[in-house]
């Protein structure tokens, strides 16, 4: 793939994630490293981490073929007001703010501007995340491939269609903090009946490895393999029980619901 030039607007932590991404040897290569952000110590980071040049919204959109759109979303209409006027034709435009949808940013950007949305996660900062893709009413297979290329040191990218990007965003865009939660509490549990913090911890984050890989590994519903585990009248049921009886299951169905209402509601902030 030729050589680009990469306008970054956000220089927060999934544009960091990027660049990362990039330097652990993505096929995408850039010439040029573009960053804005309100922060300046943001953009010295990018300067001094990723060679990256500070540049304002509109020089940053007429010199990049590839801009990427890391603000949160309620900065997003702002953000692109400043770049106004400076879009170079035929640019593709990659936006990861939540819930903002295809149609509204080909509307704020100039014709002839290609849209590609993403929702990554945080694990993405150490190359194990997930990204649903979904390109915009102009967007070309090309685009398309030049954004997986671009999210390929990041983990996984699945290709989707955009009505399920509010649900991604509220299961794997949202997930990591659930399992921290998951997790944190689980270690707590441990500390409560006798653990020290670290054997707890230790147990419980190698519990957790193990399962998901015998998860991937084993083809079974996840039913089946939870039965595998419990033995009538034993120690592992009792848990189940408990568990069920405070809700956990409802809880999640609770949760998910509530992060994929809220990602609609942000798509529908102006």
């Amino acid at each position: 793939m030729a050589p680009q030039t990469l306008g970054i607007i956000g220089c927060g932590k999934m544009a960091y994630a990027l660049l990362q991404g990039i330097k652990r040897g993505s096929v995408q290569t850039f010439t040029t490293i573009y960053v804005n952000d309100i922060d300046p110590e943001r953009m010295e980071l990018f300067s001094q981490e990723f060679n990256a040049q500070p540049a304002e919204g509109q020089e940053l959109v007429a010199k990049s073929d590839l801009v990427v759109l890391a603000v949160k979303p309620q900065q997003v209409w702002q953000a692109l007001e400043k770049a106004q006027g400076g879009w170079r034709q035929g640019a593709l435009l990659v936006s990861v703010a939540a819930g903002i949808k295809t149609a509204d940013l080909e509307r704020a950007v100039s014709a002839g501007v290609s849209v590609v949305r993403v929702m990554p996660n945080t694990p993405c900062l150490v190359g194990s995340g997930v990204c649903g893709v979904s390109a915009g009413s102009t967007a070309r297979e090309q685009d398309v491939g030049k954004v997986l290329a671009l999210l390929a040191g990041m983990g996984s990218a699945l290709v989707v269609d955009e009505k399920h990007m509010d649900a991604i965003t509220a299961v794997s865009g949202s997930g990591p903090a659930y399992a921290y939660l998951v997790l944190e509490a689980f270690i707590n549990a441990g500390i409560n009946i006798g653990l020290d913090a670290a054997l707890s911890k230790r147990l419980v984050l190698d519990t957790f490895r193990g399962s998901l890989q015998m998860a991937e590994a084993s083809g079974e519903h996840l039913a089946v393999l939870r039965e595998q585990v419990c033995s009538p009248a034993g120690t592992t049921i009792a848990g189940i029980r408990q568990l069920e009886e405070k809700g956990l299951r409802q809880a999640f169905f609770d949760a998910v619901e509530k992060a994929y209402l809220r990602s609609i509601e942000l798509g529908e902030m102006k």
